[in-house]
């Protein structure tokens, strides 16, 4: 029951894919993770590309799993927004059939998604490319408030005819962080090749955990299922994602109303949980020793942890670094 309503949240109830899905319940996003690197290992692919940068355990999990962690190029430094036009190459590039790892919504840890028509654009090249597509979803709803909205890129691949594998969490969005519960789906060709594909995926998770924990999943399962509780969660994820959206409206409009000189546009274009702020390394220095704030030494602020109380202190501290 889990497995269904799991994944009828990520490809919606009008998918044509139900009968031909390959399903389990993962250990979280990472597990599910864990175990698509294992598929691709044991049956003919030797590396997977990621984006650069990308969450940090992507890449010791894949290696952990045999496989060759290459980078395609994703963040461009100098817009604090997407090099397009680089992650376009690199898909040309690299060999027909490769393995490609996607966020489905905000991109940790840049927080910058493709729009829609880059995601369309995206995914009639990969299809061209035959590549397999590999998408993680940790954030379906806490993103941009809008769990229908943030499983867009998934719904498109598919509808563009991709066998995806998918990779959900809910750790974030249903606040389950230490009940590690996840969802990993295959979309197949047909019935009897999901049959096979499922029958491989168990091979892989009996020794690996043999069986994903009760608890959460029932608790996933009681929202999903029914609808005041459902509305009920729809009502509190939003509440979540619009009080981070409307911490980085504030801090934008407090830095440039300190005439700080830098662009701060890519604050409120990035979504999700964090902000890769354009800091440095030094001045995430500065701000650790002089101000008591403390961000990761690329410069992501984690979007959650800023307040209306704390706000002013993080703008005022980040002029001063900044100027």
């Amino acid at each position: 029951e889990f497995n269904e309503l799991a994944t009828r949240f990520a490809y919606g109830e009008d998918s044509d894919v139900y009968g031909r899905l390959a399903t389990v319940q993962s250990l979280s996003g990472t597990g599910a993770c864990r175990v698509v690197g294992a598929l691709l290992a044991r049956f003919g692919w030797s590396s997977i590309y990621v984006p650069n940068p990308t969450w940090g355990n992507h890449i010791p999990i894949m290696k952990d799993a045999g496989l060759e962690v290459k980078k395609y190029r994703y963040y461009d430094a100098a817009t604090c927004g997407l090099d397009f036009a680089g992650l376009c190459e690199d898909v040309r590039a690299a060999p027909d059939g490769s393995a490609f790892l996607l966020h489905a919504c905000a991109h940790n840890p840049t927080g910058v998604d493709p729009t829609q028509e880059q995601w369309a654009e995206l995914s009639q090249l990969m299809k061209s490319k035959k590549h397999a597509i590999f998408f993680d979803s940790a954030y379906q709803g806490f993103a941009s408030g809008d769990a229908e909205k943030d499983a867009w890129a998934v719904r498109k691949f598919v509808e563009d005819g991709h066998n995806i594998l998918l990779a959900q969490s809910f750790a974030k969005n249903f606040g389950l962080y230490g009940e590690r519960i996840g969802c990993l789906s295959a979309v197949c060709a047909d019935q009897d090749e999901a049959a096979r594909v499922l029958s491989q995926l168990k091979i892989l998770i009996r020794p690996m955990y043999s069986n994903p924990p009760v608890t959460g999943a029932r608790l996933v399962i009681e929202v999903l299922k029914d609808p005041a509780l459902r509305e009920q969660w729809t009502k509190e994820c939003k509440g979540m994602a619009d009080r981070i959206m409307e911490m980085r409206t504030q801090l934008r409009a407090k830095l440039e109303g300190m005439g700080n000189p830098r662009p701060w546009q890519h604050i409120t274009d990035q979504i999700g949980m964090f902000c890769f702020s354009g800091l440095s390394e030094a001045e995430v220095l500065q701000l650790r020793s002089e101000h008591h704030i403390y961000l990761t030494s690329n410069g992501r602020i984690s979007m959650a942890g800023v307040t209306s109380k704390n706000i002013d202190h993080l703008a005022t501290s980040m002029h001063k670094v900044t100027t």
